[in-house]
């Protein structure tokens, strides 16, 4: 089967200063396409681009300040992107973040965080971006969710529903995008070895630290094996084994799989210090 090649293609990215998002970003530049960052720390940007042009002799690497929970910001730098180098061909979502903690203990503003972040920034961009790959009639949109985006783990009920609201949307958009000539792919990386991932075992519980852990990947192992199913053609993208098999087991037994969630947790529970 054909691969699809990037060479010379416009991606743009969001949270491509660290972790999976460059690593992805240092990839795309190797195969040739023109990459623009997007993120909110400028600096952060000024450093992953100085990597991005060590690798590009053409210099193929730009960046533009935004926070994408914003609309307008949103807007702001896809006009910028448009403005200088045309519309995109490629989108890939990847800004988000984690604050896992006990239900009981998870303020109310953690919840709408977590959506205007890891939910709403993916339409805003998606709505920036669409009405130009529309006129163009094609584009290429890749949405990043979660294991956690088909299966709930303890201690992740801010985070969990905005990576499901992640996979309904694009499974929206892949059923109303393709006749059109706009292809979408949802990715479901594994638990990650990222700036974020360390902020998130701050707050992270016990039993889920005990009992749903598991070995860490690196963003360059998940970029990886996301741009080899970007270039088949997938929709769904499982990089790492434990995604794809926690993919399967959820479509094989379904809901069976919570009793033995129930049983891990109580053997955590159990070894869980009276402290």
């Amino acid at each position: 089967m054909a691969q699809e090649s990037f060479n010379d293609r416009l991606a743009l990215i969001t949270g491509g200063s660290s972790g999976i998002g460059l690593a992805l970003a240092q990839l795309l530049v190797q195969e040739g396409a023109r990459v623009w960052l997007v993120a909110r720390r400028k600096d952060v940007l000024e450093a992953a681009q100085k990597t991005l042009l060590s690798l590009s002799a053409d210099h193929r690497a730009e960046i533009f300040a935004a926070d994408v929970t914003d609309a307008k910001q949103v807007q702001a730098a896809v006009d910028h992107v448009v403005g200088a180098a045309g519309v995109p061909d490629l989108l890939v979502n990847v800004a988000g973040a984690s604050h896992p903690g006990y239900v009981q203990e998870t303020a109310l503003g953690t919840y709408h965080d977590m959506m205007n972040l890891n939910y709403f920034g993916i339409v805003n961009m998606v709505q920036a971006v669409l009405p130009g790959m529309l006129k163009r009639g094609s584009g290429y949109i890749v949405n990043f969710s979660s294991v956690a985006g088909f299966m709930a783990p303890f201690g992740y009920s801010a985070y969990v529903p905005s990576k499901y609201a992640v996979r309904g949307f694009s499974d929206s958009l892949r059923l109303e995008l393709k006749p059109l000539g706009i292809r979408v792919s949802v990715v479901f990386p594994p638990d990650t070895d990222t700036p974020g991932m360390a902020n998130e075992n701050k707050t992270k519980p016990y039993e889920t630290r005990e009992a749903f852990s598991s070995k860490l990947v690196s963003p360059q192992e998940v970029a990886k094996q996301t741009l080899r199913g970007m270039k088949r053609g997938r929709y769904v993208i499982l990089p790492g084994s434990d995604p794809a098999l926690y993919y399967s087991l959820m479509h094989l037994v379904g809901n069976g799989i919570y009793p033995i969630f129930d049983l891990l947790l109580a053997q955590a529970r159990r070894k869980k210090p009276s402290s």
